[in-house]
């Protein structure tokens, strides 16, 4: 019975982050059709409020994610949880209502807060699952991002032809029901004598960050999950734009890549990992994963045709193996009572390279397709992303060479 409560309260978790990853994606399709609604048909600048919603967003997790990670280990991984689910829903329900364009800069910087609870169900996982599983339960993880990134805009296009205002209502509706079965089922998972106080100075960004020089290893790994993030984004940041120039593809051909990477990160990390990290190991599969994800960079900013795309897409998707390792990693180097502050300070410098790297992406393309440049490159920020996975190889390769840093037994 108590093995049944624990798989349910991870199934629990696993739906948590794929709704907080559906919530963000919706938006996707309906949200700048809105904007520019409530602007009066003013498309430039629509197009600036969306991008400054879009890094208001990334700013509030980057500011909330410490606050939220070190309250965890305070408080419990339940009632954190819990909480910012029930404000999820009604950010959701006045987000449906908002009048104006200022009601929804309220709106979505309580999204970008609510939405950090993904640092307390990062820590829940932790806490149940064994650390030589802990790579694969956080893959699932990642294939809850997956199944989120192409579940939303999908069902934010769908529901958006109905009203633009009627995906907001779903997903208040599908995060309630979810409170409710969490309120129901889900167990605490770190027990009173494991927990320690909110240590309030490392639970800002600043802090929490500054906390991972502790451990050498840990901040090397830390740093060299920012790289990663930041290549990511950089892809994810000009793709659209990319694709378009590149390749002349419509709106529809666009959605239909995205939903392709989706897919394959959910195949990726909700499968092969739970084969490949048992057979090369963590290490190992970190050092795969971030080889063939920065060559399937460099093949996206060569490739001269759309079809090339997919199959560089289908193969490269494999380097997604690197995340979860990483991930695995970076938790065996922290005490069970540091956990929510450790994967606080991960989330900020995820959610800090999701402030920084559209814009200088944006930039490199803008650049590199005018008359400006010395080389005509549309694919430059993509080349950039590839570096910065090299870079990341690097670095967690010398933290890999650096001893076990792992934590002590007492949690100090």
């Amino acid at each position: 019975m108590r093995r049944f409560r624990r798989n349910a309260a991870v199934s629990f978790v696993l739906v948590v982050v794929c709704l907080d990853v559906l919530g963000f994606g919706l938006i996707i399709p309906i949200l700048p059709k809105l904007v520019e609604e409530l602007m009066g048909g003013d498309v430039p600048g629509a197009s600036k409020i969306y991008g400054w919603l879009t890094a208001l967003y990334f700013l509030m997790q980057f500011l909330f994610a410490p606050i939220l990670g070190s309250l965890s280990d305070r408080l419990g991984r339940r009632p954190v949880i819990l909480l910012a689910l029930l404000g999820s829903a009604a950010d959701y329900l006045f987000l449906a209502l908002a009048p104006t364009v200022g009601w929804f800069f309220l709106g979505r910087a309580i999204s970008g807060l609510t939405g950090a609870s993904v640092t307390a169900a990062m820590a829940y996982v932790a806490d149940v699952t064994p650390p030589e599983k802990r790579a694969q339960s956080f893959g699932l993880i990642g294939a809850m991002f997956g199944l989120g990134f192409v579940a939303g805009p999908a069902l934010g296009g769908v529901l958006g032809d109905v009203s633009l205002r009627l995906p907001f209502l779903a997903a208040a509706g599908l995060t309630f029901l979810n409170w409710i079965y969490g309120l129901l089922v889900m167990p605490e998972s770190l027990p009173p004598e494991r927990r320690r106080p909110a240590p309030w100075g490392q639970a800002h960004p600043l802090g929490a960050i500054l906390a991972l020089r502790d451990n050498p290893k840990t901040r090397r790994l830390g740093l060299a999950y920012f790289l990663i993030f930041m290549g990511q984004m950089s892809l994810n940041s000009v793709w659209v734009l990319y694709a378009g120039y590149r390749y002349g593809w419509s709106v529809a051909e666009i959605g239909l890549s995205l939903a392709v990477f989706g897919v394959m990160a959910m195949i990726v990390k909700g499968g092969v990992v739970r084969v490949v990290i048992p057979w090369l190991g963590e290490a190992g599969a970190l050092r795969w994963g971030l080889i063939i994800t920065a060559l399937s960079y460099a093949g996206y900013g060569l490739a001269a045709r759309g079809w090339m795309v997919y199959l560089i897409l289908v193969l490269g998707s494999l380097g997604g193996v690197a995340s979860p390792a990483l991930q695995g990693l970076v938790s065996r180097t922290t005490p069970p009572n540091r956990q929510g502050s450790l994967q606080g300070a991960i989330s900020s410098l995820g959610s800090l390279a999701g402030i920084l790297a559209p814009p200088l992406a944006t930039w490199l393309y803008a650049y590199f397709i005018s008359d400006r440049a010395f080389v005509h490159a549309p694919g430059a920020p993509i080349f950039f992303g590839a570096g910065l996975h090299v870079a990341a190889l690097l670095l967690a390769g010398r933290a890999l060479r650096g001893g076990s840093g792992a934590p002590s037994e007492r949690g100090e």
